[in-house]
């Protein structure tokens, strides 16, 4: 098999979604251990990844996570593909994973870090779905 190998869109959405799926289990393993910090990020990337699927299904990658979440509101929060709530949501999971990331005097509290593990599973299982439909699969 040819190390660069491609494969079709629905093996592409499947892959982000098993990865948004491992990443959301990761912030559960480091919320039982409590790992805010750590926890906000992992779920932060969980939600970068199911919405990565999403743009996988018309051929669109974006390099800065900026875009790709810029895109998503544009794309499928404003047209209420996805509910508008989301749209706060996931800008508020960017603000968090950055202060946990990068600021030295963040404290990162266990009802946050489980509000951002709540909303990466609740727009996985969303995204899944969608993709699910969307690509004609029967599971990811």
């Amino acid at each position: 098999m040819d190390l660069y190998e491609r494969g079709s869109v629905s093996d592409l959405v499947r892959y982000r979604i098993e990865t948004a799926k491992s990443d959301l289990q990761s912030a559960n393993i480091l919320m039982k251990e409590g790992e805010f910090r750590g926890a906000n990020n992992r779920a932060y990337y969980a939600i970068y990844h199911a919405i990565s699927a999403v743009h996988a299904l018309n051929g669109n990658s974006y390099k800065r996570h900026k875009d790709t979440l810029a895109n998503f509101n544009k794309d499928y929060i404003k047209t209420e593909i996805f509910p508008k709530a989301f749209g706060r949501k996931i800008a508020r999971a960017e603000e968090i994973r950055h202060a946990s990331d990068y600021d030295d005097f963040y404290i990162a509290t266990k009802e946050k870090a489980e509000e951002q593990i709540m909303t990466a599973k609740e727009l996985i299982e969303l995204i899944e779905a969608y993709c699910l439909k969307k690509c004609s699969i029967q599971s990811i």
